[in-house]
């Protein structure tokens, strides 16, 4: 298929630069580039001069940030989403946005493929490609790095340098980096060792707790429907609630993650992650579902848990079986409103507090002290009727009768 016109998702980093080049040179094509702001704190008119620079005929830089928080991770918190037990799902969930005005852009330009800078071994090559079929299914899609000829980043390094490309990236610290709104993950360079502590100066958005303030820090998130909908009483909207999130977490040196994680492609790959924002969120959200979320609805809804955090991870946000399962945790959240207090405190975040309105416990029946609303005896049939297979199955063992 002959390639006339390419938009290529760009961050400006060293893959996408060198990709901008070698489109041109391979396909002989107009590379049209899209950076998407979804929070990463880059100079973004920097980045769509680069693009012009390095060769492509234009650039489009759109301001996603409300729509990132709002229509991707909202949702995903409100189905708790945690991949393997410590994953917040940072890269996972900016993926499929990110593809999807993509493809918005390509439609609009008459474009006949779209690329990107994901590698041949990692999660986002399938996260890209499967969102772009979901939307357009004949879509020719490149994928240089599973084209061309080059091994590593040290061949790009060269290639960059050859065709006079910027350099941010060095061979000593060639840490693969992705930034937005919800997080930070950092993959690559020391940290393919797994044995190997990460570097303190490594991190961008989190104090290290060692070096934390040495007072405990009360912030208030209140939700409704199980949407967080103000910080310490005060409304704002769902990209500002991230970002003083981000700075009350970040200051105490909330959410560090360090994890080896099961790749989609079948391989274990470390990771490091800072996710200061969404861990407090989590954590709060969790409080308030503690007072209002029918028991029987909280225990089916983390029986699917892992399963839903599975689709985002491998990428399958705009498949039926996403939509099917996010449909359940919405209604699941229905009556998530109220406020959880916390204690943010050198890398912990405790709940210390939470209220609700729409409240599911009573004081009144969970009190030790004397009452008239709860009928201890009671207890008792309740308890002989539940232990009734138990003792059926005993009895069987013993052969009586």
């Amino acid at each position: 298929m002959e390639v006339r016109k390419v938009v290529l998702a760009y961050s400006g980093g060293l893959d996408t630069s060198v990709i901008i080049r070698w489109l041109i040179e391979r396909y002989n094509c107009e590379v049209i580039a899209f950076v998407a702001d979804i929070g990463q704190g880059e100079d973004l008119e920097a980045i769509r001069d680069k693009a012009i620079r390095t060769g492509a005929s234009k650039c489009y830089v759109e301001d996603l940030r409300e729509e990132f928080v709002k229509d991707y991770v909202f949702p995903m918190l409100r189905g708790n989403a945690v991949y393997e037990g410590r994953y917040l799902l940072g890269t996972s969930i900016a993926r499929p946005l990110i593809a999807k005005a993509q493809i918005e852009i390509a439609r609009r330009e008459g474009a006949d493929a779209v690329a990107h800078g994901a590698t041949g071994k990692g999660n986002d090559q399938v996260r890209f490609e499967l969102t772009y079929y979901a939307l357009e299914p004949h879509i020719k899609v490149i994928a240089p790095w599973r084209e061309w000829e080059f091994k590593g980043r040290r061949d790009l390094i060269e290639y960059a340098r050859t065709h006079s490309i910027p350099l941010e990236v060095t061979e000593k610290r060639p840490y693969s980096i992705d930034r937005n709104l919800f997080h930070i993950s950092y993959e690559g360079g020391l940290l393919e060792d797994p044995w190997n502590e990460p570097d303190e100066g490594m991190f961008l958005l989190t104090n290290s707790p060692l070096k934390a303030p040495d007072e405990p820090e009360y912030v208030e998130v209140g939700f409704r429907d199980g949407n967080p909908v103000s910080v310490n009483g005060k409304e704002l909207s769902p990209a500002g609630i991230l970002e003083e999130l981000n700075r009350i977490g970040g200051r105490h040196g909330v959410g560090r993650v360090d994890m080896v994680e099961n790749r989609y492609v079948g391989m274990k790959s470390r990771g490091v992650y800072e996710t200061p924002g969404g861990t407090i969120l989590h954590i709060a959200k969790r409080a308030v579902e503690s007072l209002t979320m029918d028991r029987e609805v909280m225990h089916i809804r983390d029986s699917l848990i892992p399963k839903y955090a599975e689709l985002i991870y491998y990428g399958y946000w705009f498949s039926p079986e996403r939509r099917v399962l996010q449909a359940l945790m919405d209604e699941a959240c229905r009556d998530v409103t109220g406020v959880a207090r916390l204690r943010i405190y050198k890398g912990n975040c405790d709940v210390v507090g939470r209220r609700s309105e729409r409240s599911l416990y009573s004081e009144a029946f969970a009190t030790f002290e004397e009452e008239e609303v709860y009928r201890h005896g009671e207890a008792e049939g309740f308890i002989r009727l539940n232990a009734l297979r138990l003792r059926l199955r005993a009895m069987k063992e013993r052969g009586e009768g």
